[in-house]
C-alpha cells in the first residue's frame, strides 16, 4: 500500500501551523506558570483554552480530512478505500470517546 499524505493544500496547512506554533508557545506560557507556582485557576484557566485551540485544530484537520481524503475515497470506484477511511475515523473517535457506535 502507499503511503499516505495530507492533501496538497498549502493555505490549509499553513493556517494549521500558525494555530500549532500558537498552542506551542501558549503551553510554554503554561509550563512557566506551573514553574514559578502561579495560581492553580489562572492555570486552569490557561489550560482551558488550550483545550478548546486545540479541538478549533481538530476540527480544522478533521474538515481537510472529509473534503479530500474521505471525498476522494467515497468517489473512487474502491469499496476497500472507502471501508478504510471510515474505519479509520470511526477509530479516531472511538479511541477518543470510549465508546461504539
Amino acid at each position: 500500500m502507499p503511503p499516505r499524505h495530507s492533501p496538497d493544500d498549502t493555505p490549509a496547512r499553513d493556517r494549521l501551523l500558525a494555530r500549532l506554533r500558537s498552542l506551542e508557545g501558549h503551553l510554554r506560557g503554561v509550563l512557566q506558570m506551573v514553574e514559578e507556582d502561579e495560581y492553580c485557576i489562572n492555570v486552569l484557566r490557561q489550560t482551558k483554552a488550550i483545550h478548546a485551540a486545540l479541538s478549533k485544530v481538530e476540527g480544522m484537520l478533521l474538515d481537510r480530512h472529509l473534503r479530500h481524503c474521505v471525498t476522494t475515497a467515497v468517489r473512487a470506484d474502491k469499496p476497500r478505500e472507502r471501508d478504510r477511511v471510515i474505519a479509520e475515523l470511526l477509530d479516531v473517535f472511538e479511541a477518543q470517546g470510549g465508546r461504539r457506535w
